[in-house]
């Protein structure tokens, strides 16, 4: 069916996928799915009347159009709930067999439009997409409410919960029943009739307001784009970056100026070498303001209005505040758990960022600066003191790291040394976009695993960030196998000219690609617990260990080679990249910490005491203070305005997460360092105990199978230099 879990959100926003592994006797005794039943209002010339033909069930872009969405989500909301409405209506005693298994192999036309859809809005937008997403969220809400508020539906799933232990069950039945239950409750199934409908009503007007904040962040992106007229105000930009610039600014009929658009993070990535300052100060000022100016693309009632819903919600359904009810069903458990965290590592960050803002501000008197640093300095003399400091320069890395090189001998390269996978590209299947690649991809043992699909470049239809997603998810029980994609918003370079990655382009790479291998090695029996169905502070965990590989030396000798001579990345070059990866720690822990801070102080608070519109700023402020993060040089990596991750993607009350799972990503690669480091077994041990379970066993669990104890967090502060 369509994932209770992200149901639960009233949306689909999907991420990375992955599995569980059982042993032979547990895949013989899995359940047969039952027929597939598909509404018939949908006429057979619609490309999601019917799974795809193609491998895999790839999805056939070549023949999807825009008109093909509505009818296709009508049709398959109609089928879905018809089919729950058997299984409710089902006179027999509730049993796995007659309830469970048909619950979730319900909605499958609903899931193939699902996926592709938010899949294409989210990579490649247009007005119509938007308006199907504005118009399809609140139904989906709806939708999902209707499925989990189902009274006979729920009065079953409780029967089979309640008798589960003399079932006889396997471990992944076991969990799925526990799971399902669990969901249902924290969706409201046992509230009352006059709480439901609050809820559903709750629902609804989260799922438009979600919506509308995503567009919002989109369009005053856009709208923000800095245009100069003077090809002087770009000193410090390469011949390409100022090419591309131009073609920016074509494209939004300014012919002959220059424009720079703003991607995802409060900094921007330009600011590092753009020498003008007072661009520099004018393009942080406009990423800043973005969607808090006033206008017609400003968040801040949408951002209020989503936190008081969110906490009315937890209200109802028996939490104290809506972090409490997020950290309930997370690894963390507690959101004193995460304000303990928070609180250990802040002091350090701050000081360390402290000292380094003191090293920049030698480094602007030594120039002769007459001007104390400002955030719009930060990046752009972080950068020049790395350079002194280390005889070091980013812009030296880039001519060898070649995006195909970097795909092909770096990503890939990995991938077959530690799992015994390879590659190879097909330029037969269809894509939504000219740039968009697909591979397939072979097992150990020469099977084909799963098809994988890259798609590099910013453009103005996308959205900002980097992500993994599937298109369809692995499931034994509906005899499907995935299909994957990572987005990244690379700048797509002039015409002609090669395209190379800063270092940190690289290691988003191999950390979406670390989605993408968790989704390659599902293998579970259940659909919901395909994909990323673990705890959001334990899933970016996979993606965070991946970018070790990125800097391993045999993968780095691998496929950093300059792009025209392929000369191999210098030793002495290597030596002074190395030595440089700790510095700025300070700074950009800072930064992540101030955004986790703010997101855990909104989801915080009781619906009364959400401040309106005309105080979320000053509160954001005032939160900072409290928790001494309050650094104007450092302002959060996100903002109230225009922070996707918890006003629109499934991240609210958990930006905490990165620094969670980066706690077992730090002791996860001791432990490759103290195991003979990037060897075959090594990577069949992650993959047989942790990558293929998914959600089908307590994560801790899988955590432990694999490390043998639970997580250090040690190696994490020496990592971060907070020791």
């Amino acid at each position: 069916m369509v994932k209770l879990r992200a149901c639960l959100g009233a949306t689909i926003i999907a991420s990375a996928v992955a599995g569980c592994a059982e042993d032979a006797a547990e895949q013989a005794s899995a359940p047969a799915a039952p027929p597939m039943t598909e509404a018939e209002s949908l006429p057979t010339d619609n490309p999601f009347a019917a799974p795809s033909t193609l491998e895999f069930e790839f999805p056939r872009f070549d023949l999807i159009e825009d008109s093909h969405y509505m009818p296709a989500f009508e049709a398959g909301m109609q089928a879905q709930l018809d089919e729950i409405a058997a299984i409710a209506a089902n006179g027999d005693a509730p049993t796995v067999d007659n309830t469970l298994v048909p619950l979730e192999t319900s909605g499958r036309l609903l899931d193939r439009v699902a996926s592709v859809f938010y899949g294409v809005a989210g990579a490649h937008t247009n007005d119509t997409l938007r308006e199907i997403q504005a118009e399809i969220a609140p139904r989906m809400a709806a939708h999902s409410d209707e499925i989990l508020l189902n009274e006979q539906l729920f009065e079953r799933v409780r029967a089979i919960y309640e008798q589960r232990e003399s079932l006889g069950l396997d471990a992944e039945t076991l969990r799925l029943i526990e799971e399902t239950h669990k969901d249902f409750v924290r969706a409201g199934a046992a509230l009352s009739s006059d709480d439901k409908e609050r809820l559903r009503a709750i629902n609804a007007e989260l799922a438009e307001l979600r919506t509308q904040f995503e567009q919002n962040v989109l369009d005053a992106g856009n709208a923000g784009a800095i245009v100069v007229d003077d090809v002087a105000m770009l000193a410090g930009l390469s011949d390409a970056q100022i090419q591309t610039a131009a073609e920016a600014a074509a494209s939004r009929e300014s012919e002959g100026q220059y424009a720079i658009p703003l991607l995802n993070t409060t900094q921007q990535p330009l600011m590092s070498v753009l020498e003008n300052r007072a661009l520099r100060e004018r393009m942080l000022e406009a990423s800043m303001a973005r969607a808090n100016d006033g206008g017609e693309f400003d968040n801040l009632e949408i951002a209020g209005q989503l936190a008081r819903l969110r906490a009315e919600r937890a209200q109802l359904l028996g939490y104290a505040t809506h972090a409490d009810y997020i950290l309930a069903d997370r690894t963390a458990g507690t959101i004193d758990a995460v304000n303990t965290r928070l609180a250990e590592l802040t002091p350090a960050a701050v000081a360390n960022a402290r000292r380094e803002a003191v090293d920049l501000q030698a480094l602007i008197d030594a120039e002769g600066g007459d001007f104390e640093l400002a955030a719009w300095d930060w990046d752009f003399y972080a950068e020049k003191l790395r350079r002194e400091r280390y005889a070091f320069d980013d812009n030296e890395l880039k001519p060898y790291f070649e995006l195909n090189r970097v795909l092909n001998d770096g990503l890939f390269f990995a991938a077959n040394k530690i799992y015994g996978l390879t590659f190879s590209e097909r330029t037969d299947l269809p894509v939504y976009e000219d740039t968009v690649r697909v591979f397939e991809v072979f097992d150990h043992d020469g099977s084909t695993l799963t098809f994988f699909i890259f798609d590099a470049y910013a453009r103005p239809s996308k959205r900002g960030g980097a992500w993994a997603r599937a298109y369809v998810s692995q499931s034994r029980l509906l005899n499907t196998r995935p299909v994957v994609a990572n987005h990244t918003n690379i700048t797509k370079p002039a015409d002609g000219e090669p395209t190379l990655l800063t270092f940190t382009e690289v290691n988003t790479m191999f950390h979406e690609f670390g989605h993408a291998l968790h989704a390659m090695f599902s293998d579970v029996t259940y659909p919901s617990f395909s994909g990323t169905a673990v705890p959001r502070d334990f899933v970016e965990y996979p993606s965070q260990v991946n970018e070790m590989w990125a800097v391993w030396p045999d993968v780095l000798r691998n496929y950093a080679r300059h792009y025209e001579t392929d000369e191999p990345l210098p030793p002495e070059l290597l030596e002074r990249f190395l030595a440089a990866e700790n510095f700025n720690q300070g700074y950009s822990t800072t930064e992540y910490l101030a955004a986790s801070i703010i997101d855990q102080a909104l989801h915080q608070l009781a619906p009364q005491d959400v401040p309106s519109a005309d105080e979320i700023m000053a509160f954001e402020s005032a939160t900072l203070a409290a928790a001494g993060a309050d650094l104007d040089i450092v302002p959060p990596r996100y903002r109230y305005p225009y922070f996707l991750h918890v006003f629109s993607y499934a991240y609210s009350a958990a930006y905490y997460s990165y620094v969670w799972s980066e706690v077992f990503d730090a002791d996860t690669v001791e432990w490759f360092k103290e195991n003979g480091g990037m060897t075959r077994e090594n990577g069949q041990r992650l993959r047989d105990r942790l990558l293929s379970k998914g959600g089908s066993l307590d994560p801790m669990a899988m955590y432990r199978d694999f490390r043998g104890r639970d997580a250090d967090v040690r190696p994490l502060l020496e990592r971060r230099g907070l020791l």
